[in-house]
């Protein structure tokens, strides 16, 4: 059902490759030397239920993780020698939908974690290292700082369960698709949803940034077509970013200090078949930017002096509490689905609020960020902070009612957010597409029917031909 490879100790003469079933087991074997092979839950005595994502814990050569249909996801040790009888955990830590154990076993120190209702779908590490996102069937982004088991923000679909998740290359953003059809972009340092993409007709099943086509520089416009020519120009641009969209911003702030264009590239396939190319650029990143320092500062110290009742006290909502609702359509002046003919008073009185709120956030999170301090891992994964502020928490939160979601910050409504189009959207295969994989002079997708296809960049064309 999943695989992963341990790049950190893969040579040209062995990598150890992972391998999870649809019976619950978890295979470790060296496809080169094709003798090592050792087998994890073999009698299913840790869980019964099939394997929906296996990876290793980056900078490891013997930790893994292994998220289960169950909702649970385990720790393993490849250096362990696991009994025949089935282990007990106690618990170690508890929150909103979530709960870690530790396994009772003097030999081992795996732990296990219980996250969200119903099937952990995908789970991945942020580039370096320290947080962990995952996405579940009861439709929840759910973010924890790995070390210390604290959960660092969530989000909620638009509908339905999320299926697939994969971060930025600097860790900034997070991209999510699932069974509202729709890809979500949501902000590691605000926790909150900046953009949703519409394109896909049927469920997404793999979204994944394109690391060689992010750029932060200067650029000139261009217009795009839905056409094959197109579509191989979009595969790749290069950092001289001839295809870039230069964004309202930069043409109002030439003179301004900041990057005039910040532009992920990140592609999603689906059930439809379809792959779709998308870009996030700086006018959905930063979409009151245009607004004058002086003011932005001024709307900072009004919105500290809001009463408690107030949009200003959204940043301060309890994690166990459903956020206030979030101001309606013309909130944020770049959604794609804003009333154009409102009267500019009301848009102005909305842009401050706006401007208040993604200002705030961004002041409440560089301070956390200050006080973060860079911790070694912990290789048996059994450790947690012992410090009194990391007591267990044994007391059963109120848990969110993710029908009360909708129009919150967890769940904006679709006019509340700007709404992506894709650059192209192509047909590439006659079933659903499972893989999508950005690799330097290609893209990779393979489909249900068995098919792996590569997809060669512009000017990165093999000249061999079979």
């Amino acid at each position: 059902t999943c695989h992963d490879f341990n790049h950190l100790t893969a040579t040209a003469e062995s990598v150890s490759l992972l391998v999870g079933f649809s019976a619950g087991q978890v295979q470790l074997i060296d496809p080169i030397k094709k003798e090592t092979s050792k087998l994890f839950n073999e009698e299913r005595l840790i869980d019964k239920s099939r394997v929906t994502c296996v990876k290793w814990v980056p900078g490891s050569d013997s930790l893994f993780l292994v998220a289960h249909s169950s909702g649970n996801m385990y720790s393993y040790n490849v250096e362990h020698t696991y009994g025949t009888t089935a282990p007990h955990y106690q618990l170690l830590k508890q929150g909103e939908s979530f709960a870690v154990h530790n396994c009772k076993s003097k030999s081992t120190r795996d732990l296990k974690w219980t996250v969200g209702e119903g099937a952990l779908n995908e789970f991945a590490f942020s580039p370096d290292g320290k947080f962990l996102a995952c996405v579940s069937q009861d439709g929840f982004l759910r973010v924890f700082n790995f070390d210390s088991a604290e959960l660092h923000g969530t989000m909620k679909s638009y509908f339905g369960g999320l299926l697939c998740l994969c971060w930025s290359p600097d860790g900034k953003y997070i991209v999510t698709g699932g069974e509202d059809d729709l890809v979500t972009v949501w902000s590691f340092l605000d926790c909150r949803v900046i953009a949703r993409g519409r394109g896909h007709k049927s469920w997404v099943s793999v979204v994944a940034f394109d690391p060689y086509t992010t750029s932060v520089e200067e650029s000139d416009p261009m217009e795009f077509s839905d056409s094959d020519k197109n579509f191989q120009d979009l595969l790749h641009f290069g950092r001289d970013r001839a295809n870039s969209t230069q964004s309202r911003l930069s043409k109002q702030n030439s003179t301004d200090s900041r990057p005039v264009s910040v532009t992920y590239r990140f592609g999603s396939v689906g059930q439809d078949t379809q792959l779709c190319l998308w870009d996030l650029t700086e006018d959905i990143l930063f979409p009151h930017q245009p607004l004058s320092r002086a003011r932005a500062h001024a709307n900072v110290m009004n919105a500290t002096g809001l009463p408690a009742g107030s949009n200003g006290s959204a940043v301060t909502t309890p994690g166990n509490s459903v956020p206030p609702p979030l101001p309606r359509s013309n909130s944020l002046p770049h959604s794609a689905v804003s009333n154009a003919a409102s009267k500019g008073s009301v848009m102005d009185g909305a842009i401050t609020s706006g401007v208040s709120k993604f200002a705030l956030l961004s002041l409440h999170d560089r301070k956390e960020r200050h006080h973060e301090k860079d911790r070694k891992r912990n290789h048996s994964m059994g450790h947690i902070s012992s410090k009194s502020s990391d007591k267990l928490n044994l007391v059963n939160k109120a848990k969110t009612d993710p029908a009360k979601t909708l129009g919150t910050s967890l769940c904006p409504r679709m006019e509340d957010v700007p709404l992506l189009e894709p650059l192209i959207c192509k047909k590439i295969a006659h079933e659903r597409l499972t893989v999508l994989v950005f690799l330097e002079d290609c893209i990779v997708t393979a489909c249900q029917e068995g098919f792996i296809c590569t997809w060669a960049r512009p000017g990165k064309v093999s000249k061999f031909q079979p």
